[in-house]
């Protein structure tokens, strides 16, 4: 692993990266985007789009471009009958997200993903998942990527699977290794969370920690956890619901109008506020968190909470929140009385 390379550089001496991701989801809440199948296709349909999203992550305080692969691979792809644009997809993301790197001063990352093909008790089921990685990891090495993300594994095996693809294939690139947390406190294997953690960083992973699946609340005591099992850096990164110990996943999470299950369609309805992102953000610097973001559901007002409390003081912030402008709840001494008076008591039933 290159002591000079970028990422290495930036986790230097407690240094800390804020990370956008969520551009599946956001791709489709926007209708450019198939939930259900979650595949990439806006990569290749309208690409201007991915490169305008990176650009806004920026601008609210990310850190990193991440090449929008996630789910871009062979067996996503087959299974709307696109494996043929596999490498056009791929290469197009990767040159879009490098684009927006170079222009920014940022760093651009590769993307590779739980395979939806391995099995812990099917070798061929392995061998068939390490050419997806290969692929993947070459086309991101060729591309010139300061690193590569392997992300959102529930099982540890398909991990270190990742992990050792990356080594194997990656010519020197450094590895974030992400595990997704589900509803239980331990892998699919059985393996508490912290100590596979801790494994992949023993394994060589340059970062570990966990993406996806748990909100804040639900996420915060595991990467307590994961921060006391490992010596270097950890990473974070949520998705911005309201779930619960009682309901530690999003996909647990219960419609609070038709008490059906929430996901993915109406997880709108359970989405945290600004505070609590904020809130998540200033845990995470407190435990040690030094590569931070979020995941599905990420929106550019919620990462610039994240990039603030971390210190940065992106583009964004010229736009960050002041209601003492506000016309019915702002400074009452620059306000017009009737507004912040009377029109303000007929809109709120009890004024704080």
């Amino acid at each position: 692993m290159a002591e000079n390379n970028a990422l290495l550089r930036r986790l230097q001496n407690k240094g800390t990266l804020v990370v956008a991701e969520g551009y599946l989801f956001e791709f489709e809440r926007r209708g450019y985007l198939k939930a259900g199948a979650f595949v990439p296709e806006v990569v290749l349909e309208h690409p201007d789009l991915v490169k305008s999203l990176s650009e806004e992550f920026v601008h609210a305080g990310s850190d990193v471009v991440l090449a929008f692969t996630y789910y871009g691979h062979r067996e996503k792809l087959r299974t709307i009958g696109r494996e043929g644009d596999l490498e056009k997809i791929n290469r197009q993301a990767l040159e879009i997200a490098k684009s927006v790197a170079k222009e920014t001063g940022t760093l651009f990352a590769g993307n590779i993903c739980n395979t939806a093909v391995y099995q812990a008790d099917n070798e061929e089921s392995q061998r068939k998942a390490e050419a997806m990685f290969k692929e993947q990891i070459e086309w991101a090495v060729e591309a010139g990527v300061d690193f590569i993300l392997g992300e959102t594994f529930a099982e540890l095996g398909e991990a270190t699977l990742a992990l050792e693809s990356i080594q194997k294939y990656g010519q020197g690139v450094p590895a974030v290794i992400t595990l997704m947390p589900t509803a239980t406190e331990f892998t699919i294997e059985g393996v508490p969370i912290a100590e596979a953690c801790r494994r992949l960083e023993e394994a060589g992973a340059a970062v570990v920690g966990l993406n996806c699946c748990r909100g804040p609340a639900s996420i915060l005591p595991l990467i307590k956890e994961v921060r006391a099992a490992c010596k270097g850096p950890i990473a974070c990164l949520p998705v911005p619901y309201r779930t619960s110990l009682e309901f530690p996943s999003m996909q647990s999470l219960k419609d609070p109008f038709s008490g059906r299950q929430a996901f993915p369609l109406d997880l709108p309805s359970q989405l945290c506020g600004r505070s609590e992102i904020r809130n998540f953000a200033e845990a995470c610097k407190e435990i040690g968190v030094e590569y931070v973001g979020l995941c599905c559901g990420n929106a550019s007002h919620y990462l610039r909470e994240v990039a603030e409390v971390y210190g940065r003081t992106p583009p964004a912030s010229k736009y960050s929140p002041d209601m003492s402008q506000h016309i019915l709840f702002g400074d009452k001494s620059k306000m017009r009385d009737y507004y912040t008076g009377k029109v303000r008591q007929a809109i709120v039933t009890q004024d704080s």
